[in-house]
């Protein structure tokens, strides 16, 4: 079909009975920046059903992998969460988005902000070597309902920080900070939504990082609409600009991704 190509399933997980990922096979002419989405679907009847989804993968493995929510009545997820390794998915030929490095500022702290399966774009970043040299501390923020709903927890404090290329600099620079808002987690303090944390520099005061301030601190946002368009409004009343096509700023969005 124009303007896709045909990859091969190589791995299905599910994480629990709403949320699973995929890997698939990667042309070697397929590129990417960390942080960007595709259009990926099957053909049903003949005709191609595609969805945007975040490039879970960086942009140097040799696979590349989504992370998916599961839709029973779904057009799409419907049948994708059936599928199996051996089968084939349709990916369109140019990624894209603004959910990059690039579009922010220089800064010391970089805060991957994340609901449900928006964490997927920052799987990417944080495999990314070069991340770990533009920033002191990365802190991803994994905000879901329930505890079965945390993937990639071993990833992130494991696999990552014993890494035998970068493994150190993460041990130093990687955070990882969990919450779950609709059963008993950790602490109260992980317990509560993004939009709790932030005003209240909540964050900042369980892992020993200063308050947040424009002049050091940088945020990505992927996630649910409501969590965006409130987490935005309470950037914006804290002094952080939005990073816009035109100019880099104190946060980033994928643009593609918002309804305002």
């Amino acid at each position: 079909m124009r303007n896709t190509i045909s990859e091969t399933v190589t791995d299905v997980r599910h994480w629990n009975d709403k949320l699973f990922s995929i890997k698939t096979t990667r042309s070697p002419s397929y590129t990417f920046e960390n942080g960007q989405f595709v259009m990926l679907g099957l053909e049903v009847d003949g005709k191609p059903v595609m969805r945007a989804y975040s490039i879970a993968s960086a942009n140097y493995e040799h696979e590349l992998e989504f992370f998916s929510i599961k839709v029973p009545d779904g057009t799409l997820t419907s049948r994708l969460q059936h599928i199996s390794v051996g089968d084939t998915l349709l990916l369109s030929t140019r990624p894209a988005g603004t959910l990059v490095v690039d579009n922010l500022l220089a800064g010391k702290h970089l805060y991957l902000l994340a609901t449900g399966t928006g964490l997927a774009p920052f799987i990417g970043i944080i495999k990314d070597p070069t991340i770990y040299e533009r920033f002191d501390k990365i802190i991803v923020v994994h905000s879901v309902r329930y505890i079965s709903e945390l993937a990639y927890q071993e990833l992130i404090t494991e696999q990552l920080p014993n890494n035998e290329y970068f493994g150190d600099l993460v041990g130093e620079k990687l955070i990882y900070y969990p919450t779950v808002t609709r059963e008993p987690f950790k602490s109260p303090a992980h317990q509560q939504r993004i939009t709790n944390l932030l005003p209240n520099n909540i964050i900042a005061e369980q892992t020993g990082l200063p308050p947040l301030s424009p002049t050091d601190d940088r945020f990505m946002l992927c996630g649910n609409q409501a969590m965006l368009d409130d987490t935005m409004d309470i950037l914006d009343s804290m002094g952080f600009c939005k990073a816009t096509s035109r100019q880099q700023g104190h946060y980033v969005t994928e643009q593609a991704f918002l309804s305002r």
